[in-house]
Parts: C-alpha cells; structure tokens; sequence
C-alpha cells in the first residue's frame, strides 16, 4: 500500500470553496475547477463540507452562452458563476460541472430541477 496517501476517499472534503461566497447545504459549488455539492452550510471557520461524487437533484437552466438551449439527458453541463440559476449550457463563461442525467431534460429557456451527475 501507498505510504504518500493523505485521503482515503477524497470525495467528501471540508474545504473553503470559491464559489458561491457563503454555500448552504444542498448549494452546488466549486473549488477552484473541481465541482461539488454542499452537504453542510459554511461554518465559521470559511469551510464546507463538499461531496464531489454522485448524483443530485438540482435547479438548472436550458441556456447557454448565446441563448435558450435545450438540455437533453446526457448533456454537458456548467455552473456559471454570474447566472442567476448556476447549473447551465453557457460554456463560454462556466465551468464544466457535471452531466445531465436520467430525467435531465429541459426544453430551450426553461428552468427546474434535474437529476445532475458529478465525477467525471
């Protein structure tokens, strides 16, 4: 067995993420270019506790960088930072963030809750 490993499972990690400024529980996130969701609110110590693996329930938008654009199960998908629903198509000005899955699909321009697939 390897002597240089830190984590065993370095799925769940307590850490201080970049985005959104203050994450609550159940928030989708990122840090730095990893992605993740918030299991816990942030403490007062700047840090939360983020799953990076998995599948969530989570509010997105059939947008992308140009305009409404359809999400079909499969899809690519970013968290864009300026957009006021985060989980999009806008690969212009997102981060890759996970694929839309089973019963991920929105028609162009709507918005509401998919299953969202992280760890690729």
């Amino acid at each position: 067995m390897t002597k240089n490993r830190i984590y065993e499972h370095a799925d769940n990690l307590k850490v201080a993420v970049t985005q959104p400024a203050t994450p609550s529980s159940g928030d989708p996130v990122l840090y730095g270019q990893r992605p993740g969701v918030a299991l816990t609110d942030e403490g007062t110590d700047g840090e939360t506790s983020v799953r990076f693996k998995g599948a969530f329930e989570l509010e997105a938008e059939a947008v992308d960088g140009v305009g409404n654009s359809a999400i079909a199960e499969g899809d690519i998908l970013y968290y864009d930072s300026a957009a006021a629903i985060k989980i999009n198509k806008d690969d212009t000005n997102g981060v890759r963030y996970g694929y839309a899955g089973p019963g991920g699909a929105l028609v162009a321009g709507a918005s509401g809750n998919i299953t969202v697939i992280l760890g690729f």
